[in-house]
This record gives structure tokens, sequence and C-alpha cells, in this order.
């Protein structure tokens, strides 16, 4: 639950954020598009173990791909508020309010269910720096983007990073697990995404594979890698482990680049919805990861 706050939400000025005589309109309208677009890809994305695609809802009882939709409807506007306040240098405070009314909305939309909430925190943080740097005119890179997220709101992500107010699932299980969260990967500014998912996202596609199979290598990736507190909410300490040695073993016989990639990733699948295991916080940072890669090199999902 990265950005709620036991504080109610102050009210944000979203008309005068994006009023048409604004500076940045058109840099600020295309980083939205693309958040929204690989929110979508993400979504769209299959196999992929214990998630809600558009073949079916994976782990979940409780939502549907519909239900991702109408999320993503939902939070189109944000991401546009969001560039428009990192273009304008806002204070993380300013950052946090359009978070939390994101996340208020997207509730609304979803009744009461937590589809994106991770995402509206790492993608908006990723808006927010992506736009600050064309303000600057300063071109996007992943060094860039990083740095202009530590540098303009890194210490403000790390004290939130140790805030306390409302305890959402994930919270909870990071404490009782010791495993880190959403906070703390931002308040790092992203090393998942950055010095992890990225690398394997451009090693798949410089090998001549399509997109979509260096998403998946990308997704393995990350679940492999980082301490899921969704994953610890539903499966525990074991249901980690399962997900990080069969996320381990897919990429260790060669992930995308093995001939029945297809069939061994289907397979998880289906032991991932058996388990009741949703990886959702690797789901968030594959989406990151493609914005990145989407802002820094122009390529199509």
């Amino acid at each position: 639950m990265p950005f709620i706050s036991s504080q109610a939400a102050f009210g944000v000025q979203q008309q005068a954020i994006c009023a048409d005589d604004q500076p940045g309109k058109i840099l600020n309208h295309r980083v939205a598009r693309l958040a929204v677009r690989c929110l979508y890809a993400e979504l769209c994305l299959y196999p992929k173990p214990g998630l809600v695609s558009l073949i079916d809802n994976g782990s979940h009882t409780d939502m549907n791909a519909v239900t991702f939709m109408r999320s993503l409807f939902a939070l189109r506007h944000y991401f546009k508020y969001i560039s428009q306040a990192g273009y304008q240098q806002a204070a993380f405070s300013q950052l946090k309010k359009l978070g939390i009314d994101a996340e208020r909305r997207m509730m609304r939309a979803t009744k009461d269910i937590n589809t994106h909430r991770g995402a509206i925190f790492s993608l908006g943080m990723l808006c927010a720096a992506i736009a600050h740097l064309g303000a600057q005119g300063i071109a996007c890179s992943p060094a860039t983007i990083r740095r202009a997220l530590i540098d303009c709101w890194g210490s403000d992500l790390r004290l939130h990073m140790h805030s306390s107010g409302i305890q959402s699932n994930g919270i909870r299980a990071a404490k009782l697990h010791g495993a880190s969260g959403a906070r703390e990967e931002i308040a790092l500014g992203l090393p998942s995404v950055f010095d992890v998912a990225l690398p394997v996202l451009r090693n798949t596609l410089d090998a001549g594979r399509s997109l979509h199979e260096a998403r998946i290598d990308t997704f393995f990736t990350l679940m492999a890698h980082i301490s899921d507190t969704n994953v610890y909410h539903r499966g525990g300490a074991e249901g980690a482990l399962i997900v990080r040695q069969h996320a381990q073993g897919f990429m260790q016989m060669g992930g995308t680049a093995h001939p029945d990639w297809y069939s061994r990733a289907l397979a998880c699948h289906r032991l991932f919805v058996a388990k009741r295991l949703s990886p959702g916080g690797a789901a968030d940072l594959l989406a990151a990861t493609c914005l990145v890669h989407e802002i820094c090199t122009g390529d199509a999902g």
C-alpha cells in the first residue's frame, strides 16, 4: 500500500495541473499514454504464473481482466497529472496526494479490489521523473531517469519507506517475513528495474526474440529476484520459496530460448494457481520496466 496514508488526502488542483496552457502538455500526455499502455501490456502477457490475464483469472476469484480494465480507465488521468507535477518539479507531498487520490478512484472503479496500488506508486514516480527530465531538456536514459528519481525525491521516499499509516496486506507481510516491499524498492531507486529487469529485457531482444518473449523472461527474472510481499501474504515463506525456485529454474534452462519454454511457463502458471500464489509485485515492476524501456527506445508494445 505504497501511497496510502492514515491522513486524509487534501484536495489537489487537478484542473490547473492539466490546463491547456501548461508547458510540457504533449510530453505529459505521451508519458501518461505509455504508462497505461505498459500496464495493459502486463495484463495481456501470458503465460504469467498466478496472475490475471486476458486468458484466465490466475489465482484470483475476486478479479478478472474486466476488473483491471476498469482500473486502467480510472487511472488514465492520474499518470498525466503526476507527469505534469514532475514537469513542474513538485514536492513529494504533492505527488503523494495525487497517488492517494488515484488509489481511491481505483478502489471505487473496482469495488474495493486492489488491482494497481503498487503500480500507482512505481509507475507514477517514474512518470514524474521522466517529465522532470523533459522540463530540464535532458534526454531520457535508464541512468538519467534513475538519477532524477533519487535526486528530486530520494530523501522523501526514504522517509516514506518508514512512515506509519494504514497497514496493507503487503506491509504486514513485509514486517512478518522481513521482506522488502514497494516503498523500499522505490526509495532505493528501483534497483530491480534498472539493475536486473532491463538488462534481461534487452538481452532477449538482442538475441533476436520477440518483445513478448522478452517480457516473459523479464517477469520470470523478477520473480526469481524480488521478495514479493503479495506472495508472502498468500503463501508465506513456503510459497515465496516455490515462486523463487520455479522462476530460477525457468531462467536456468534458458528462459524463452528453450524450445519448450511455453509449456514450461504454462505448467508453472498452473502450479501457482493450484497453490493460490500471485506474484503481483513482480507484475508491477514488469510494467515499470516496460515504461522505462519504451521511453528510452521508442519501441512499441
